[in-house]
């Protein structure tokens, strides 16, 4: 089949034995910006869809795309990103939208929705593709257990050593299943793990670390954590909720102290949780790659980069994103491009991303437009964090929005009054605003962001009413005993200048709103506030003509 090529910088036809059809466009064909990603190449399988991705580096360095193609795996070499060549392409006795691919070693293992149990291809040949052999696993008498010739569907998998974890499919009702890959051609069956919260089974996918499996259970929408250390009796340590409720895959930190999930449902999250204390999971932070289109995550892998996480995350219609994740309490996204036309909700666009090469190289698979390459940046996110009070009474404002002014970075304040978000690239300086109902603004300029540092701003905002010269002060004495208080409490007051016409103690509720008004005649005195106030937090402050007393916080208790 005659193949066209087409480049920025020529039009080249070459001969090439192949089912797909290469097709290199511009980057602007892509209706979103992208960043810090650079295209390189696209190949498509005219009358196949494309599932998940994986890679392969043979013994002379050139390196692979391993396609799930509909109709069984492809192998396209994309050592050169801008020139990807199929090389090989197994045509499988069935067809299936599901394929999943791992390797270790020389030999790649594929699992499918459409049947033949599991796939094993020995690549220890490439680039000469007449040597590469394949065989299908359908189970064995060990044992563990007679699984010999029943298992026929698997929908996704995962290797930790040399064991491969199969999730999904016909067996055992679709629970994860483990068989001993220590002879890479000749799995044999040791164990499963077929018990969990609400007696779920059915485990979608999941990671594997260190004998440490951390199951996705798609349909109740939680991960659980569970201890395989023996294969043939696993123990479940810990489960946790995710907030889509749709678990669909999982990912651990290079450091094993955090997990990050994907649910895929519209409006989704990527999640990043604090794992180090199994009897304490914490949720830490949420992103989502175009916050207000409704778009799906799918899968997201961690790569360490220069000594710094970053998440992988395909996001089907909005193409794929690379996101800082070094600060898990505070994901910044700083890549993606787009793969997709459209946006929105929908199952179209990128199944699966692999970031893993040695080169760097990033290929994607797209549903229904191919393997895509590319060459990443990985930067590094430049933070600002801080924490948000009532200037007044020192407690956390919630729902404080934090913005970067001239970006499109925007984040609220938690309940303890904390806020943290990022940008993925410095400027020279940046305006930041702080807003919340009931509060008065405020605006700084002139703020420096970094890139891999952490600016720390925290920000006091004073209620409505209250003016910042109010909050300075003056050289007047108040004081109030007891405080917090039932029954009744006194007010004294001293004022250091002469007593204007317009002197009084005012008493306002959060708000600013005056609840009572004393006139002041003297110098100093006292007032005693009995049933005038019911419970709550209220402030007194001194007014005698133009000056006026910084506030003072009383409680008054039910």
């Amino acid at each position: 089949m005659e193949k066209f090529i087409f480049t920025n910088d020529n039009l080249k036809m070459k001969s090439i034995k192949s089912f797909i059809f290469l097709f290199l466009f511009f980057p602007s064909v892509v209706s979103s910006q992208n960043l810090n990603v650079t295209f390189r190449a696209q190949l498509q399988y005219p009358g196949q869809t494309c599932a998940n991705i994986c890679g392969y580096v043979d013994s002379l360095g050139n390196e692979y795309a391993l396609v799930g193609a509909s109709h069984g795996l492809s192998i396209v070499d994309v050592t050169h990103p801008a020139l990807p060549v199929e090389v090989y392409h197994h045509i499988a006795p069935f067809s299936s939208l599901w394929q999943e691919i791992k390797v270790r070693g020389n030999y790649a293992y594929v699992a499918t929705e459409g049947g033949g149990g599991l796939q094993i291809f020995n690549l220890r040949s490439l680039p000469d593709t007449s040597g590469i052999q394949m065989h299908s696993y359908t189970g064995d008498s060990t044992a563990a257990g007679n699984i010999a010739g029943s298992l026929n569907t698997i929908h996704s998998l995962h290797i930790d050593g040399h064991y491969a974890y199969l999730y999904g499919g016909n067996i055992l009702n679709g629970c994860a299943k483990v068989v001993d890959i220590i002879d890479p051609w000749n799995p044999t069956y040791v164990g499963h793990y077929a018990y969990g919260v609400n007696n779920q089974r059915y485990v979608h996918d999941g990671f594997v670390r260190n004998d440490t499996l951390y199951a996705a259970h798609i349909y109740p929408g939680y991960f659980t954590v569970v201890d395989f250390t023996n294969k043939a009796n696993p123990v479940e340590l810990a489960s946790q909720t995710t907030p889509g409720h749709f678990t669909h895959n999982t990912w651990l930190s290079t450091n094993s102290k955090t997990l990050f999930t994907t649910d895929e449902v519209t409006n989704s999250f990527l999640t990043s949780y604090d794992i180090s204390n199994l009897n304490n999971i914490t949720e830490l932070d949420r992103i989502q790659s175009n916050p207000g289109s409704g778009s799906i995550v799918h899968n997201t892998h961690i790569i360490r980069v220069a000594g710094n996480d970053y998440a992988v995350t395909s996001w089907y219609r909005d193409g794929f994103t690379i996101t800082d994740v070094g600060r898990p309490q505070n994901m910044v996204q700083v890549g993606n491009y787009d793969t997709y036309p459209s946006t929105g909700t929908g199952f179209d666009g990128d199944w699966g991303v692999y970031p893993y090469l040695p080169s760097g190289t990033i290929v994607v698979s797209n549903i229904h437009e191919g393997l895509f390459v590319f060459t990443p940046a990985y930067v590094r996110a430049c933070y600002l964090e801080g924490n948000v009070t009532d200037s007044l009474t020192g407690f956390p404002l919630n729902n404080a929005v934090v913005s970067i002014l001239s970006t499109s970075v925007f984040d609220s304040s938690n309940f303890s009054g904390d806020y943290a978000m990022g940008i993925p690239s410095p400027g020279a300086t940046y305006t930041v605003t702080y807003t919340k109902t009931g509060y008065n603004s405020k605006t700084f300029s002139g703020i420096n962001l970094a890139a891999g540092i952490v600016t720390t701003q925290n920000v006091q905002l004073t209620p409505l009413g209250f003016s910042v010269n109010e909050i300075a002060g003056v050289n007047d004495k108040l004081s109030v005993s007891p405080n917090p208080f039932s029954e009744q409490t006194t007010i004294r007051y001293e004022l250091k200048n002469k007593v204007e016409n317009a002197a009084s103690l005012e008493i306002t509720d959060r708000t600013g709103r005056r609840v009572a008004v004393f006139p002041i005649t003297q110098c100093s005195g006292t007032f005693t506030i009995t049933a005038l106030l019911q419970s709550g937090i209220y402030f007194v402050r001194l007014v005698n003509g133009n000056e006026n007393c910084s506030p003072l916080k009383i409680v008054k208790l039910k």
